[in-house]
């Protein structure tokens, strides 16, 4: 590790020396030290803190210092939820929904200098597109915004009389119109303070034409398609092709749905599919180096005008090319002529590729050395090797146009190069290592699942989005696969239910003018209908002067993920030991700070605040990930993609990838559980990660967030065996299973309404792979254990220790 790492960009992490290697004790060893005096009561603590403002006790409970040296079962029986900021019940009522909008710190300090003293760092996690069972939509003639910051209305205004009210980002006095002095939903008049916009934090208004640029754009899908020998020989045209078909009418779009297809191998194939002709015709383009359409009126068709021809066509892909010889790649210009296609309307490009670019422009050589996969010291190529794919994204943004990557490689692709054409227009990657559709069965399943999902998904066409909030704070760094137009204002071609982003923030000005800090966003995006709509959410926190209301407000898995945002930027821009030096840093930070601002309660150990005792487990979780792990063999391609899903997917997926979810199966019960369409779903309590807690007696099930681990040991009760998984005893177990059978009996109908209802609302297809107890199997089920010792990193005891040495120092 560096001797002295940089810190983040707007977040001052002290460099650390070498950390000194300590003995590992085991996490179930006794005799740890005692300590030195008692923990104090909560009153003790409210009284060394210097008094509270107005904390509640679950906030109190929340600053209760923990011993994480002495302490063993840190970790609750549910999923953790966010803190609840401490604002009055009205407010807290309307403020916006923690899964789509949320801060590290639900406490806003009042000053740069408390936020410092603090070490903890102030950003925002957004899922601006986040699928909603409930959503107020309005239809109005007058979208109410503040005159000067163009604020839209929201709960947390203040009304200051029927006709005027005060904006809660920049305080200017604004007028209320007159049409808005009427309340649709209790038709009556004199009630602004009672219309939807000021009742919800969360809104979606009807845009007019003030918000247009020009006519909203159609539905228009166009599926780039790898077809090269190595491509025909992966097998994924065929399932793709019968996916399509089957989602032909589940694409999202209306009448007016364009649909084009592009094949490439070392040359470009067109296809006519205008209405009337008999059958498609290929139009092949083989000059590659100055690309060009053959045709501008009948590659992109209008989907239900030419359903069929569509039909035929996927029908015939698979075989057109089965034959195929051709090795070459000629991804760039194949790019270069989707752009083309697609630029008089924008839409979505779905690219499916399998190997390295060979041929034509962006072109790309293999940069990976696979002696240095397991290297302890620099990891290289995390950054791309050309600017090409980064141009024509940026053009593709200007354009409206997402691109999508599906890599379904067998071999290094180059994805750090590769990625680029997604990340700056907003859109999403894909990747599936090692895919074939005969010998990894367990990648087709993912395929298949994730290519239904996408495929019928909402989409949101010419999208922007601006971020704004209080007067005093501002916007430091975005995260997230995006465009940055402005300070505030981030371009993004399409818009997802997936995608999510994190925001760093700074305080600029002291806020003691203000009690409340406010943030909104405001998504401005063409539905799939064609429709302008403006989606808007607004979020509320109080602001504090005593540091332990900070500490108290903390929400360590929002804290975690903005960390995880910075780390993989910083791999990239210093190298991943730096940024691994930086993420312990922030512990060490955190536990020196936190030990200085309580100075009254002298304690031994490393001793957090409740609401952070888990944030040395999630570091720990996120130095063991693949993005930025070393000394264990990683290939590029997939720490690269790694990397790309800590920048893109919404927190609760990201908390599944550090730090995954374990439970056990064959003791489930219905105490708890929920009832759901006359569907009795379990809940089984979570379990540490911890190798202590897995025994051969039981069946236990890891939920990794791409992947479902179910380990079943040696000695399991044969009644689960026989009831759930459909064999009579532990033999009789087949060596890959990557489904639960669905039986007739109580327990497989509790197993299975519990698995589905953790892949609800996932952002991608999780798949099962069965892991039987023996030596082989353990290590790729142990490998997630975080609070163990494991190839790829120390026990959470070893790394509690070299905490505990560099804060010492």
């Amino acid at each position: 590790m560096a001797p002295h790492a940089q810190p983040y960009s707007g977040y001052d992490y002290p460099g650390m020396p070498h950390p000194s290697s300590t003995p590992h004790h085991g996490y179930n060893q006794a005799g740890y030290p005692q300590p030195s005096q008692q923990f104090p009561s909560l009153s003790q603590l409210s009284a060394a803190l210097g008094g509270l403002s107005g904390v509640p006790e679950m906030e109190l409970e929340a600053l209760q210092p923990i011993n994480l040296l002495q302490e063993q079962c840190l970790l609750p029986p549910r999923p953790l939820e966010a803190p609840v900021p401490n604002l009055s019940p009205e407010l807290r009522k309307v403020n916006c929904s923690p899964e789509t909008f949320r801060c590290t710190l639900s406490s806003i300090p009042q000053t740069q200098a408390m936020l410092n003293k603090a070490r903890l760092p102030l950003g925002l996690l957004l899922h601006p597109f986040r699928d909603l069972q409930q959503l107020p939509v309005i239809t109005s003639n007058t979208i109410v915004r503040c005159r000067s910051c163009r604020t839209y209305i929201n709960p947390f205004v203040t009304f200051l009389d029927q006709r005027r009210w005060k904006c809660n980002l920049c305080y200017r006095i604004n007028d209320v119109p007159d049409d808005f002095m009427y309340n649709p939903v209790t038709r009556s008049y004199g009630e602004p303070h009672r219309r939807p916009e000021v009742q919800n934090a969360t809104v979606e208004f009807i845009a007019s034409s003030d918000y247009m640029l020009r006519p909203p754009q159609p539905a228009a899908y166009l599926f780039v398609l790898d077809v090269s020998h190595n491509a025909v020989e992966s097998g994924y045209l065929k399932y793709f092709c019968d996916s399509l078909q089957e989602n032909l009418d589940s694409l999202p779009g209306d009448a007016r749905t364009r649909l084009g297809f592009l094949t490439f191998d070392s040359t470009l194939h067109f296809y006519n599919l205008q209405d009337g002709l008999s059958q498609p015709q290929m139009l092949v383009v083989s000059d590659i180096d100055d690309v060009f359409i053959p045709s501008h009126d009948n590659l992109m068709v209008n989907l239900k005008e030419c359903k069929e021809l569509v039909k035929e066509l996927l029908a015939s892909l698979p075989s057109m090319f089965a034959q195929s010889r051709e090795t070459q790649s000629a991804l760039g210009p194949a790019l270069q002529a989707a752009y083309k296609l697609m630029s008089p309307t924008g839409g979505r490009v779905s690219v499916f590729q399998t190997q390295l670019p060979t041929l034509g422009a962006g072109l790309l050589q293999s940069r990976e050395d696979p002696n240095q996969r397991a290297s302890t010291k620099v990891v290289q190529h995390l950054g791309p090797a050309t600017d090409f794919y980064k141009k024509l994204s940026l053009d593709c943004s200007g354009q409206q146009i997402a691109v999508d990557l599906f890599l379904l490689s067998s071999q290094y692709s180059d994805l750090s190069s590769l990625a680029c054409m997604s990340k700056y227009s907003a859109g999403s990657i894909f990747y599936y290592p090692s895919f074939h559709h005969v010998h990894n069965p367990t990648q087709l399943h993912k395929f298949q699942g994730d290519l239904e999902h996408y495929l019928t998904r909402k989409v949101g066409f010419e999208a922007v989005m601006r971020i704004r909030c209080t007067k005093g704070l501002s916007i430091h760094t975005f995260h997230g696969n995006l465009f940055v137009r402005s300070t505030d204002l981030l371009s993004l071609a399409n818009v997802n239910p997936d995608s999510a982003f994190a925001v760093q923030m700074s305080i600029d000005d002291s806020l003691a003018d203000s009690s409340l800090a406010c943030f909104q966003a405001a998504l401005l995006y063409t539905s799939c209908k064609g429709k302008r709509r403006i989606r808007v959410h607004t979020l509320c926190l109080p602001v504090v002067t005593q540091l332990s209301d900070v500490y108290a407000g903390a929400d360590v898995q929002a804290i975690t993920c903005l960390l995880a945002n910075m780390a993989i930027d910083r791999s990239v821009s210093s190298g991943l030991s730096d940024a691994r030096d930086a993420l312990v840093n922030a512990v060490v930070d955190l536990v020196t700070g936190y030990k200085s601002s309580v100075s009254n309660l002298q304690q031994k150990g490393v001793v957090l605040p409740s609401s952070m005792s888990l944030f040395p487990l999630y570091i720990l979780g996120l130095l063991k990930q693949k993005s930025l792990r070393t000394g264990t063999s990683t290939r590029l391609d997939e720490r690269v993609f790694a990397m790309c899903q800590f920048k893109t997917e919404p927190l609760p997926q990201l908390m599944r990838l550090l730090h995954p979810d374990l439970y056990r199966l064959d003791t489930v019960s219905d105490q708890g559980a929920l009832h759901l369409n006359d569907t009795i779903v379990p809940q089984p309590p979570l379990l540490h990660l911890s190798a202590e807690r897995i025994t051969q007696d039981g069946a236990f099930l890891l939920d990794c967030g791409s992947v479902l681990l179910l380990w079943v040991g040696r000695a399991c009760s044969n009644m689960f065996l026989q009831d759930v998984l459909g064999v009579s005893d532990y033999t009789s177990l087949p060596p890959s299973m990557n489904h639960i059978p669905e039986l007739d009996t109580p327990l497989s109908e509790r197993i299975r309404a519990f698995l589905d209802w953790l892949q609800e609302n996932r952002s991608c297809y999780c798949s099962l792979l069965l892991i039987k107890d023996d030596a082989s199997a353990k290590t790729s089920f142990f490998q997630h254990l975080v609070e163990d010792s494991s190839e790829s990193g120390p026990s959470y005891h070893d790394f509690l220790q070299q905490i505990l040495q560099q804060a010492s120092k």
